[in-house]
């Protein structure tokens, strides 16, 4: 059976406080590129609108189809190539006609001034309202999980082992959000359920370190060892699983992303992202704010007095 650092030995509670600054940093980078910068490419899942994709029978161009639609003056509009050069994703703003009217006026309008035929492959509508009720629940459904997992790992382990998890959690989900926003994919229905499968992908390679940890714990420390050496030893058995698994899983989701089709390629791309930082956040961060929350706690019981953490 192939075992990938089968004996490794590295001194991670040392080095956590560059994993802390990395940590910190792409968060705080993700945080002013939403708020500040380029913030979400909302779909029309969360803004409301008509979302229209078009076939035409001949290589045509953004340019093209813009001008097409300045005809029905609905220049204004996102047009996005969707695939080849052949078909493309119009999306329009709100509007009072009716979607089957809308679609035949788009579809009249790019033909003419194309001299091409234009064919309507899908059209979607959604009104304003159900796009901000969507953001709501978009946002309640991330809290949810966070809270759901926050109660379960309180509960098995420690409250404050949950608020760490918690801690973790948030911070795959910012960065994931802040490559999307540096990239401009779209924020849909689908990329929300990346969002949540990345909160429990997470959750699950930190468990595996939180429960190596506390059973190391148990058994109480070597003679001459510190807490310290202690964490590091149980981060370094759960290494190997956690690398193998997660590459597994990272090559599922790439696959995905290179071959998935344009439907399927922002969805794949958070997948991406998710899962190497979910992976980081369990070997680095969530185990090393362990390590430290670990020492708190130990020196409390022992009045203050315990084994020094290793030197960073």
């Amino acid at each position: 059976m192939l075992q990938i650092f089968v004996n490794a030995n590295y001194d991670f509670v040392g080095k956590r406080r560059w994993f802390y600054l990395a940590s910190g940093g792409l968060m705080l980078l993700s945080l002013i590129w939403i708020f500040f910068v380029g913030g979400l490419n909302y779909g029309i899942d969360f803004t409301g609108g008509t979302l229209v994709q078009v076939r035409y029978d001949k290589p045509a161009s953004v340019d093209l189809v813009r001008r097409g639609l300045d005809e029905i003056k609905l220049g204004n509009a996102v047009i996005q190539q969707f695939g080849d050069v052949q078909e493309y994703l119009i999306r329009l703003p709100q509007g009072g006609e009716k979607p089957d009217q809308l679609s035949k006026q788009v579809q009249d309008a790019l033909a003419k001034v194309a001299g091409a035929r234009v064919e309507i492959r899908r059209i979607e509508f959604v009104g304003p309202q159900v796009g901000r009720d969507l953001q709501l629940q978009a946002l309640y459904a991330v809290l949810a999980g966070m809270a759901g997992i926050l109660i379960y790992v309180a509960f098995r382990f420690h409250y404050r082992d949950g608020a760490i998890s918690v801690v973790a959690i948030a911070h795959d989900v910012i960065v994931t959000l802040g490559a999307l926003s540096v990239t401009q994919r779209e924020m849909s229905l689908p990329v929300l359920a990346a969002l949540l499968t990345i909160v429990g992908y997470s959750i699950n390679d930190t468990i595996v370190v939180f429960d190596r940890i506390r059973e190391s714990r148990g058994k109480g420390l070597r003679k001459g060892q510190t807490l310290a050496e202690l964490v590091n030893a149980a981060m370094n058995q759960t290494l190997s699983r956690t690398l193998l698994t997660s590459f597994t899983t990272f090559i599922a989701a790439l696959v995905l992303l290179i071959f998935g089709g344009e439907v399927l390629r922002d969805f794949a791309f958070a997948l991406v992202v998710g899962v190497v930082t979910g992976t980081y956040s369990s070997i680095a961060a969530a185990s090393l704010v362990m390590d430290w929350e670990t020492w708190s706690r130990a020196r409390a019981r022992a009045g203050g007095k315990l084994p020094g953490r290793a030197k960073a």
